[in-house]
This record gives structure tokens, C-alpha cells and sequence, in this order.
């Protein structure tokens, strides 16, 4: 009987030893810094934990504990990544544009987790419905997009749109992820032949960008060109009209003096207008003064007396001396 209760007694040592350690080794927990923590009250979700650190729960199976990692994540769509190699799915990633055309998209969406309890509970396989959604996102604003645009210049407002309706997508599913970006990878054309013709629509667009640039610049050149030429036109018409004005005021104030001389002698200055007059039309002709008598006419020779007036002075010089 001894022997038999001690077996007793040692198995429920053993049980007690197993029970403790059980529950010291289940009431304590580590968060790491990438990580999140919910813990589990027989199953249904009592908190979530985000600060890293060592933290306490009741023993196990009362409360159990599911990590997250904080990190973001990548969804490839349309493509697979393996160790360097790269699968492709085209029959996913062929789509029709909004001008009845065909092309291949595929995109690269990255997201985080921001609440793990939705994130675990609201869906059976959230991965699966952020695939849907990016693929039904694409789907919608590429058949609402030109062809032209979804191989050329509209990328960055496709993948504006497409991160809008995805992110209100996913807002509206409540599965506790957020959209942090989304990139178009590649949007090309199912075929050779199409995308030659494509890329050399391509080609020649930004031909006529560069010829319309080199256009401008040309036209800045000769605008800047002209308007240096009219300033100088202007420049010089000031100073034309400047030394035009000056020369009336100078005709001005010797007309006003000659007008003076008439007013005092006004014979004389009649005179001297008439001969002067003479000499500007007729510079090289002969002037004489002649007076009719009737029978005889008489002269006085001006231009001869003209150049022998400085003789006749240097004779008298002489004689003074």
C-alpha cells in the first residue's frame, strides 16, 4: 500500500511540476520592435500590442498570443520573383484600355498591416483579397485610360488613381491593411509587330518635342533680338527728336534776334536776308550792284572787290608801318 501511494504521490508531483511549468512558461511573452501582438481570451481577441517589450497574459489555454510582423510587404501582380528568376502570368495581366486596345500591365503594391485582429479574423485569407482588389483596381482605371496613356506619359495619374480606388477598396473590405504605394512595372503590347508601331508613335513624339523646344528657343532668340533692335530704334528716334528740338529752339532764337534787327533796320536787314539767301542757293554765282540811269547802266562788282579786300588791308598795313 506504501509503495502504491507514493506512486501516487510522484505522479502527481510530476503533474504538478508540469502544470507549474506550464504556466511559467505560457504567462510571459516578448514583442520584438518589427513585431505586433493580439492576445486571445479562449479564442476571441481582447487587445493588440505594438510596443516591443517583455509582457504578461493569463497561462495557456485562457489567453494565447499571435504575432505580426510590422514590416511592409510587396504584392507582385502579374509576375513572380524566385531567386532571381521571374515568372510571368500574361493571361492576368492582359487587359483592354479605354480605346478598345490590348496591352499587359502589371504592377508592384506595397502595404502594411495596421490592425492585426481584423487583419487575422475579418478574412480567411487577406493576401488573396488585396490580389483581387489590386487586379480589379488595375483593371478599372486602365479601361477608363488611353492607350497612349498607359504606355507613355500617364503612368504616374494611373497609379495615382489606381491607389485611390484600391486604398478605398480595401477601406471598404475592413481586413486591416493599408496601401503604401503601388508602381506600375511594366505596360506593354501583347505583340511585336504592335509594339514596333507603338514605339515608333513613341519615337516620333518626342521628335516633335524636340523640334517644337528647338522652335521656341529659336523664337526667344529672335524675340529677344527684336526688342534689342527696337530699344535701339527707340534710343535713336529719342535722340534724333532730342537734337530735333534743340536745333528748332536754336532756329528760334535766331529768328527771334534777325527779328529784332528787322524791327530796328528794317531795310537793311531785308536786304542782308536777300543777299545771304543768294549766296546759300547760289554759292558759286557773281553778284552785282547795278544802277539804270536810262542810257547807261552801271555796275559794282562785289566778288572782285571781295578778293582783293584783304590785299588792299595788307597794303595799308604796310604803309603804316
Amino acid at each position: 500500500m506504501l509503495s502504491i501511494k507514493r506512486i501516487y504521490m510522484i505522479i502527481g508531483l510530476i503533474i504538478l511540476i508540469a502544470v507549474l511549468s506550464l504556466v511559467a512558461f505560457t504567462t510571459w511573452y516578448t514583442v520584438d520592435e518589427s513585431e505586433q501582438a493580439v492576445i486571445l481570451t479562449f479564442g476571441k481577441v481582447e487587445e493588440g500590442i505594438t510596443e516591443p517589450g517583455l509582457n504578461f497574459k493569463l497561462p495557456w489555454p485562457i489567453q494565447s498570443v499571435e504575432k505580426l510582423s510590422k514590416e511592409t510587404f510587396s504584392l507582385q501582380f502579374g509576375y513572380e520573383e524566385q531567386d532571381g528568376q521571374i515568372k510571368e502570368f500574361p493571361d492576368e495581366t492582359k487587359m483592354i484600355t479605354g480605346d478598345e486596345n490590348i496591352v499587359l500591365a502589371d504592377m508592384v503594391v506595397q502595404w502594411k498591416i495596421t490592425d492585426p485582429s481584423k487583419y487575422l479574423y475579418n478574412v480567411d485569407n487577406p493576401r488573396e483579397v488585396l490580389y483581387d482588389a489590386t487586379s480589379a483596381s488595375l483593371r478599372s482605371i486602365i479601361g477608363s485610360s488611353k492607350i497612349d496613356d498607359a504606355l507613355t506619359s500617364g503612368k504616374a495619374e494611373i497609379e495615382a488613381d489606381v491607389r485611390d480606388l484600391l486604398s478605398s477598396l480595401i477601406e471598404k473590405y475592413d481586413i486591416g491593411i493599408s496601401i503604401l504605394a503601388v508602381k506600375l512595372q511594366d505596360v506593354e503590347l501583347p505583340n511585336d509587330e504592335v509594339r514596333q508601331a507603338f514605339t515608333n508613335v513613341t519615337d516620333a513624339r518626342e521628335t516633335m518635342n524636340t523640334k517644337l523646344n528647338e522652335a521656341k528657343k529659336y523664337q526667344n532668340k529672335r524675340m529677344n533680338e527684336a526688342e534689342g533692335e527696337k530699344a535701339a530704334l527707340m534710343a535713336n528716334a529719342q535722340g534724333d527728336k532730342a537734337a530735333r528740338i534743340e536745333t528748332a529752339r536754336g532756329d528760334v532764337a535766331v529768328f527771334d534776334k534777325l527779328y529784332e534787327e528787322y524791327k530796328n533796320n528794317p531795310n537793311i536787314t531785308k536786304q542782308r536776308l536777300i543777299l545771304e539767301t543768294i549766296d546759300q542757293v547760289l554759292p558759286g554765282a557773281e553778284i552785282y550792284i547795278m544802277k539804270d540811269e536810262g542810257n547807261t547802266m552801271k555796275y559794282f562788282p562785289i566778288r572782285p572787290l571781295e578778293s582783293t579786300k584783304p590785299q588792299v588791308q595788307e597794303e595799308g598795313s604796310e604803309k603804316n608801318q
